[in-house]
């Protein structure tokens, strides 16, 4: 595995030398993570000219469930616990001798910008954009294999609940036994904090659960995600409660399944952002739900929850193979409630295949 990251830092190096540029700082948790393996808060990684080092304030701790630092990297340990290692690595990569150092200002504070250029006058400081968050869009297989264990488990989670008794029960207790339920499976933890939503609040994106209580009748909405090994996907499920579902929610449903459909099927190396977004929102437009829909209809997961690709109207650029992305449409309609249906796909070509969906739960519309 070191060479999987020593290859991700070669290729980053690859990129900002051909922009002038003889050093780089990299500061976005998720980024260091990509590129170094694993390691401590708030440490930085140094892409210097003689030798990358993994700058932090403290030694890495012992998470079993995290991993350890790409052993090729030499660790460098601030003498005090409260010093900032960004500034820190700015100052090593001067003494390194590099006159220019490639940073990430889309993360980095304007003060914290500011004491960069303080501590290493000498030094140019450049902006490498969202290189890394590129590098990070196509998925190795060990990749791809974390994010599908981490489908299996919130598969499971799910499912185990659906046998539960969940009449008069509360949104924030179901969300909280879910995810007592994904780290009882194996998960490092939630992918992102667990949607329950009941009745009136279905079908919303990114709904925080309340005390309201499960009733007969409602529409259930659930969205939850697993992390396994730094790797987060999400699934998303609408059920009916304790009775036969009502007319308009059998024709709701089926609308927003088959929207999900279309942009589940749409999926293929070279397939426009915008089209994935079209496919699924047309469905859902042409029945009379535009003002309903939500922004996009899926996006990238991995390291984080929501990465690059963007699938949305606006969105610029064309899918490649081994993209992991969600595919979410979902109408909500206000007093009353929703649908939302959401699975993570990995984009595979169709001699492999087509996608590969990664979370099975039953997407057939169940009373529980």
């Amino acid at each position: 595995m070191s060479e999987v990251y020593a290859n991700r830092r070669s290729r980053l190096r690859e990129h900002f030398n051909a922009a002038g540029t003889a050093a780089a700082l990299v500061t976005r948790p998720a980024n260091v993570r990509y590129l170094a393996a694993a390691a401590p808060q708030g440490a930085v990684l140094l892409l210097g000219r003689r030798e990358d080092l993994l700058v932090c304030a403290g030694p890495p701790e012992d998470r079993p469930y995290e991993g350890r630092p790409d052993e090729n990297l030499r660790l460098h340990v601030l003498p005090t616990p409260a010093g900032d290692a960004a500034v820190a690595a700015a100052g090593l990569a001067a003494a390194q001798g590099a006159d220019s150092l490639a940073v990430e200002e889309h993360h980095l504070t304007v003060a914290r910008h500011r004491t960069l250029t303080s501590v290493a006058p000498a030094v140019r400081l450049a902006d490498i954009g969202g290189a890394v968050e590129q590098l990070r869009v196509v998925k190795d297989e060990e990749e791809i294999s974390c994010l599908r264990i981490g489908a299996e488990i919130a598969d499971q989670a799910l499912g185990e609940l659906l046998e539960s008794i969940l009449v008069g029960r509360t949104e924030r207790h179901l969300a909280l036994e879910l995810e007592r339920r994904l780290v009882d499976h194996g998960a490092d933890g939630p992918a992102f904090p667990t949607s329950v939503a009941t009745g009136p609040h279905s079908g919303r994106r990114g709904h925080r659960p309340t005390d309201r209580r499960v009733e007969e009748g409602d529409f259930l909405s659930v969205c939850l995600g697993a992390t396994y090994r730094g790797y987060r996907c999400e699934i998303g499920r609408t059920f009916v409660i304790g009775t036969s579902p009502a007319d308009w929610q059998i024709e709701l449903y089926d609308l927003v399944f088959a929207a999900q459909r279309s942009g589940r099927e749409s999926l293929a190396p070279g397939a426009a952002y915008r089209d994935v977004d079209r496919a699924a929102r047309q469905v859902l437009d042409s029945a009379g739900y535009a003002e309903a829909l939500p922004p996009l209809t899926g996006h990238g997961v991995g390291l984080e929850i929501d990465e690059d690709p963007q699938l949305a109207p606006a969105a610029m650029g064309k899918l490649d193979a081994c993209v992991p992305v969600t595919v979410e449409p979902g109408v909500h309609l206000p007093g009353r409630g929703g649908v939302r249906i959401d699975d993570t796909l990995v984009v595979r070509p169709e001699a492999d295949g087509g996608p590969e969906l990664l979370t099975i739960t039953t997407k057939e519309l169940l009373a529980l």
